[in-house]
């Protein structure tokens, strides 16, 4: 099991979840539409040597004169970090709401993540060297088959988000699609299995709230986390 899964104990650790934010970079590339990844400091205890969006805690300043206003604050934080970790300028309006993703409460460390999709304004992609590692464009299809072939750390979030991004060829269709879909809350709970791996469950799954119905006949929102490989399975509503 990968380091951003520190314990295989259902036990909540009794941390809350801090506020965060994470962009989705877009831009077009010669072949199609293509995602910034940023390899994060293997030193980092919180997902040490994965590759991730650009983002991190909402700041203080980041609500500038609305202390209420979580998603103008989110943004803010977004358009920040892809400057601090990335090199990178983003308009913070420019920005398209995706998903908010919770980091389960079995873990130590626990944010309550926006995450945005938007494009470049300007700057050049360069990784900071503390956070980040390295930087690299890549085409949704080749970090997935990078992550499959073991050259590459997703955590489960960056996975599922590249899923989503298959289906576009380029940032505006992407973008309009984005805008126009009901943004989807991830609050996962994890199911470990005697084989090593893993099940991560989502609200909208038969098992959420009683893990014992696995197997019973219902609506499926998960992530078989195998040795072998992943998959995703979302049933229609």
């Amino acid at each position: 099991m990968t380091n951003w899964v520190s314990s295989r104990s259902n036990e909540p650790s009794g941390a809350e979840a801090a506020p965060a934010a994470t962009v989705v970079l877009l831009r077009d590339g010669d072949n199609g539409l293509e995602v910034l990844l940023g390899r994060r400091s293997s030193k980092l205890a919180f997902h040490g040597g994965a590759w991730v969006f650009p983002g991190g805690r909402i700041d203080p300043e980041d609500y500038a004169d609305d202390p209420n206003d979580l998603d103008a604050a989110a943004r803010r934080a977004a358009a920040r970090e892809a400057k601090e970790e990335a090199g990178v300028d983003v308009d913070p309006d420019s920005l398209v709401h995706f998903s908010n993703w919770t980091t389960p409460e079995i873990s130590p460390k626990r944010f309550a993540t926006w995450f945005y999709a938007g494009p470049v304004a300007g700057g050049d992609a360069i990784a900071d060297g503390a956070e980040t590692e390295k930087l690299q464009w890549f085409r949704p299809s080749e970090a997935l088959a990078a992550r499959a072939a073991g050259e590459i750390e997703l955590a489960p979030p960056q996975y599922v988000t590249l899923l989503d991004m298959l289906t576009f060829d380029n940032v505006a269709d992407a973008l309009a699609a984005i805008a126009s879909a009901e943004s989807v809350d991830y609050v996962p709970r994890f199911h470990f299995v005697d084989d090593g791996g893993a099940i991560c469950v989502y609200t909208e799954d038969i098992a959420y709230h009683d893990l014992g119905k696995l197997d019973a006949p219902g609506r499926r929102h998960r992530l078989y986390l195998r040795d072998g490989g992943w998959e995703y399975v979302r049933d229609p509503v």
